[in-house]
């Protein structure tokens, strides 16, 4: 019986959804200056409640859709929403038209490439997609 559940937490952990390494990233462009951001600036970027920088620069916010359930735990872990509530938060805001909804981005590799042509880009990625091109500012906690 020992050996059987050994066995299975073995199993558990080696076939767990989040691993360490799976940890989520905020990401800006390799030249912008921000160093840091707190959560609640994050927060305040992505929900549209700010569109500048703490320094006062213009931010540009690139949603990335390439991975549904990276996107889904990115809102999950920043308001501790569904994707479905977020949709439905855009679809109220965007109704009012007091905010633009950040640009979704499909594919990695063009996200990859709009990260590196926009300085005032910023987004979220897996640590598998982290690159040099990119310059962490916030780390969710696996």
């Amino acid at each position: 019986m020992k050996l059987l559940i050994i066995s299975l937490i073995a199993w558990l952990l080696a076939h767990s959804p989040v691993r360490a390494d799976d940890a989520l990233y905020v990401v800006v462009n390799a030249t912008n200056g921000i160093e840091r951001l707190s959560h609640h600036e994050v927060v305040d970027i992505f929900m549209g409640r700010d569109s500048t920088f703490p320094d006062g620069k213009d931010v540009t916010v690139f949603d990335n859709s390439s991975d549904i359930d990276t996107r889904a735990l990115f809102y999950r872990q920043l308001v501790n929403r569904s994707l479905a509530q977020v949709s439905s938060y855009w679809a109220r805001l965007q109704f009012s038209a007091r905010v633009t909804q950040p640009r979704k981005i499909d594919q990695s590799s063009t996200l990859l490439e709009l990260m590196n042509r926009t300085p005032s880009g910023i987004t979220f990625v897996r640590s598998a997609d982290l690159d040099p091109a990119l310059k962490v500012v916030y780390k969710f906690d696996p």
